[in-house]
């Protein structure tokens, strides 16, 4: 028998934790045969006291906050369930959630570790927000099957495979960054199968602005996902989701465009404007089929709108990468530069 422990880390966010609980009591799976825990981090809300009052075990993080990593380790100290299945604060579970991990695990002895998907129906209104977690519904659609990353928003894995790679890493990840994608790495690396299942899915109730879209996806997304596969030896490997080398090509053809634009618009020379504009039609061409899914699914001005924000996530992509290059060349450089007081068969005074 399939046993599951649900691990939900919270901070300062008691409104978002009560549905996200009540998503989680609708389930189709009866109450009393998986364990529900809520690691409050920190909080000086009502998260400690929302979590209660809908009958989790919650552990209290007197020093928080530590971050979903620590949070999630954490929970899973106390966790008895085979399965522990993570379901982030802000998202709604839809009822089949719980019982279609447990009958994935089930029916396939060697699946260590699956995740999901947001719906389609995210719950801000906002553009932005609409976009944003439209964005990951589509390339969770788009890749489904083998994956070699991880996703804590709604995600699962074996207890026992993950004591096997230590669990998420909370001293590199202090904050909410890609300490799961990390995770999925480390799982891989053993040796387990991880599978994306789109049909399980969550709804999101974050709100998204501009400015918190685009620092998240610099330094949240693009600094620390480049660093880590600078540290693997893997930065042009062809892996799914948002690593596959058509994305790195459209990320370098964005950089391109820019360099373009800079150096027309100081020369005042059009042709490298038009190089520019070739660049972005291309990147622009390249993003049709989810451009046309966006104006099925909302509008065809929506898709239009979008265009903007998928350039910028090219951008910010690039310029995350080319950081964490120049920052690690930086370093490279004066590891190999000695004084020359203290190199080698020299005399000192």
């Amino acid at each position: 028998m399939t046993t599951l422990s649900v691990i939900v880390p919270a901070y300062r966010c008691a409104r978002m934790l009560d549905r996200c609980l009540l998503g989680l009591l609708a389930s189709d799976v009866e109450r009393g045969s998986w364990q529900l825990i809520v690691v409050d981090d920190g909080s000086n809300d009502e998260t400690a006291t929302v979590a209660r009052n809908r009958g989790a075990e919650v552990v209290t993080i007197t020093d928080g906050p530590r971050g979903p990593a620590f949070a999630r380790n954490r929970g899973v100290e106390l966790a008895t369930g085979d399965i522990v299945v993570f379901v982030d604060a802000d998202v709604v579970v839809s009822p089949t959630t719980l019982s279609q991990f447990a009958q994935l695990f089930r029916s396939s002895v060697e699946i260590s570790a699956a995740f999901g998907s947001y719906d389609s129906a995210p719950d801000d209104p906002g553009f932005v927000s609409q976009y944003r977690n439209l964005q990951h519904h589509w390339i969770h659609h788009r890749d489904p099957g083998p994956a070699s990353t991880f996703w804590a928003g709604c995600g699962a894995v074996r207890r026992n495979a993950f004591h096997g790679v230590h669990g998420f890493d909370a001293d590199r990840y202090p904050r909410p960054q890609i300490e799961d994608i990390d995770l999925g790495y480390r799982l891989t690396d053993a040796g387990h199968r991880i599978v994306l299942d789109p049909r399980i899915q969550g709804t999101h109730l974050k709100r998204w602005t501009l400015h918190s879209m685009l620092r998240a996806d610099l330094y949240d997304r693009a600094i620390p996902w480049m660093q880590l596969l600078l540290d693997r030896q893997a930065t042009f490997s062809n892996g799914p989701l948002n690593l596959r080398r058509s994305e790195q090509l459209l990320t370098a053809l964005v950089g391109l465009a820019t360099l373009c634009a800079m150096i027309g618009l100081l020369l005042r020379t059009p042709a490298w404007l038009l190089v520019s504009g070739a660049c972005l039609i291309v990147v622009v061409t390249a993003n049709a089929r989810l451009l046309l899914w966006l104006s099925r699914v909302r509008s065809p001005v929506f898709a239009l709108c979008a265009v903007p924000l998928r350039l910028l996530f090219y951008f910010i992509s690039g310029g995350g990468a080319v950081a964490v290059l120049l920052r690690s060349r930086r370093r490279s450089t004066r590891a190999h530069v000695r004084p020359l007081g203290n190199a080698p068969g020299t005399a000192t005074r």
